[in-house]
């Protein structure tokens, strides 16, 4: 049957690129995950938090279990459905926190945000300022349409993330997600391609929100 509509975004859209290393700022970079000990380390560690572990719904119990999760990053670019980047300080490499697009839909040029920042780690900003180092490649580079997030109403703090980057809030989804604890309602923040650039640069005395890409090709 055929459709009545073209693909936003052709396939082959994201696998044609190589996954690059963001430059967020003078102290933290976005790189893609790696298949070594240190990694898997940093992840195990970040999922014993017990916040990250209820809202995102998942423990990881063994080093195994942490090189499988990053192992499989390696393989959802390719397969064009998920990409997903360890944030790390400039001095040492070393991940404190984690951004991703997830459930990516090439045809629709859309794709959800999500992000986690290990405790030691808070309090700077780091979500912030890697997920709108993220959202600018995303739109610029990928060329995707809309970016949206969705976040239990329970969690204010990723919900001061997304107004930060400029991610309106469209709703709330009611009964949307089932946690640990039960059904969790969830708001919907999303931005397009064609929203205002000033809503996408968050300014104030903890922030340079300007952002540069390396290592592109």
């Amino acid at each position: 049957m055929p459709s009545l509509v073209d693909p936003a975004l052709a396939a082959g859209s994201l696998r044609s690129l190589t996954q690059p290393r963001l430059a967020v700022d003078d102290d933290l970079v976005l790189r893609p995950w790696r298949a070594d000990d240190d990694d898997a380390a940093a992840v195990r560690a970040a999922f014993a938090a017990p916040d990250i572990q209820r809202w995102h719904m998942r423990r990881i119990d063994s080093d195994d279990e942490a090189r499988q999760w990053v192992a499989a990053w390696a393989t959802t670019w390719p397969a064009e459905t998920d990409a997903g980047w360890a944030v790390v300080r400039t001095g040492d490499d070393r991940a404190i926190g984690h951004v991703s697009l997830r459930t990516i839909a090439l045809f629709a040029a859309q794709a959800q945000v999500s992000y986690w920042v290990i405790p030691a780690a808070r309090g700077a900003r780091v979500a912030t300022r890697a997920t709108l180092t993220l959202a600018r490649w995303a739109f610029q580079v990928l060329r995707l349409h809309r970016v949206f997030l969705l976040h239990s109403t329970g969690n204010p703090a990723s919900c001061n993330v997304a107004t930060r980057c400029g991610f309106p809030a469209e709703g709330t989804l009611r009964g949307y997600l089932l946690h640990a604890d039960g059904w969790h309602d969830m708001h919907l923040h999303a931005r397009l391609y064609t929203d205002p650039a000033d809503r996408f640069v968050h300014r104030d005395n903890a922030i340079n929100a300007v952002v540069s890409f390396v290592d592109q090709e």
